[in-house]
């Protein structure tokens, strides 16, 4: 299992610190007019794919799983830092276990009730701060922040922690997701500063 992000006391190359996380919506508009409102009443959660053990889970069913705590450090590509965040929920190695992926999976491609997608390599999802989160600093994640759950992935930029997720899918292949397909790396590396597309 990979080290935890938040035990490295450096910053990442041209990051700056902030005091708190950034208020979405308020410091940054997102990518539709509206942020969506979801009811946990009505909300799911797919994971389907080439897996063996597909699942729509229920809010009751997700908080079924193992329930965990993780500190970790938040970076934007924008440039602003901040540290030491403690985020609860569901670690993606649970998720990844219960669905059993096919041989030569090697992909997670994760879709938003926004219309946001973003994708990454089964490779950087081991780790032990990779946490599908409800929780934010001893608080429900609020909605502006991608509440009721979304991913953190703390050793990519942020824009690969996808917000008000509702879709994981588990792929033989990559399929770039929105801000990748655009502007930004698909790769998403904090320590080597890889932020935008070489083509871009």
């Amino acid at each position: 299992m990979k080290k935890p992000e938040e035990s490295r006391s450096e910053l990442p190359p041209d990051q700056g610190l902030i005091k708190e996380i950034l208020r979405w919506g308020i410091d940054h508009p997102g990518i539709t007019p509206v942020l969506p409102v979801i009811d946990k009443k009505k909300w799911n959660l797919i994971v389907d794919g080439e897996v063996e053990a597909p699942l729509k889970l229920s809010w009751d069913d997700f908080m079924a799983f193992p329930q965990v705590d993780v500190v970790s450090n938040f970076h934007c590509v924008e440039g602003w830092s901040v540290l030491s965040q403690k985020w609860g929920g569901v670690l993606f190695s649970v998720i990844q276990e219960r669905v059993k992926p096919k041989e030569g999976v090697a992909y997670a491609l994760f879709e938003c009730a926004d219309g946001y997608s973003a994708s990454l390599p089964l490779s950087d999802l081991q780790g032990g701060d990779i946490i599908l989160a409800h929780r934010l600093n001893e608080g429900d994640l609020s909605q502006p922040l991608g509440g009721p759950m979304r991913l953190v992935v703390p050793q990519k930029y942020a824009y690969k922690s996808t917000m008000w997720l509702t879709r994981i899918t588990f792929a033989i292949r990559d399929k770039p997701g929105f801000w990748e397909r655009g502007y930004y790396s698909n790769t998403a590396d904090i320590w080597t500063n890889d932020r935008y597309r070489k083509d871009a």
